[in-house]
């Protein structure tokens, strides 16, 4: 698999870029190379991506590594099929108060956060692609 597209840049940057998935349901994560928990989502951020793509959504993720070797390191071995938007000065997590690895915010077509979680793990995945599938059907 191949990273879909990789940004940097300033929170301005990010903003632009997720103005531009206005329209669609947008799966918002937050990872570090050092998070094991973003090691067992990715597998399923890209299953999400190819699934539900077609119906709407778009995964959009934000790596807080301050040394992108790291990051680049973390996808080497566990490979993204979404977009990745590299935010080593942590801007955009400020922005958003970003409590911990991995966090994830559902983003609906009109481009309001209406739910954020902290964590993932079997459960959690469960009840976010839940979330999602209400999203999409709306």
């Amino acid at each position: 698999m191949l990273i879909a597209t990789a940004f940097a840049g300033t929170l301005s940057d990010f903003e632009q870029q997720l103005e531009a998935h206005k329209g669609k349901v947008v799966y918002l994560d937050f990872w570090a190379s050092w998070c094991v928990p973003c090691r067992r989502s990715f597998p399923w951020m890209n299953k999400l991506q190819t699934q539900y793509k077609d119906q709407g959504l778009v995964v959009f993720s934000v790596n807080l590594d301050a040394d992108k070797t790291f990051a680049t390191q973390f996808l080497t071995e566990v490979p993204a099929n979404f977009y990745i938007f590299y935010d080593p000065k942590g801007e955009v997590a400020k922005a958003l108060k970003v409590r911990g690895m991995p966090s994830s915010y559902l983003i609906d077509r009109s481009g309001n956060i209406v739910s954020s979680h902290v964590g993932f793990n079997d459960k959690k995945q469960i009840e976010y692609q839940a979330e999602i599938e209400r999203l999409l059907a709306d």
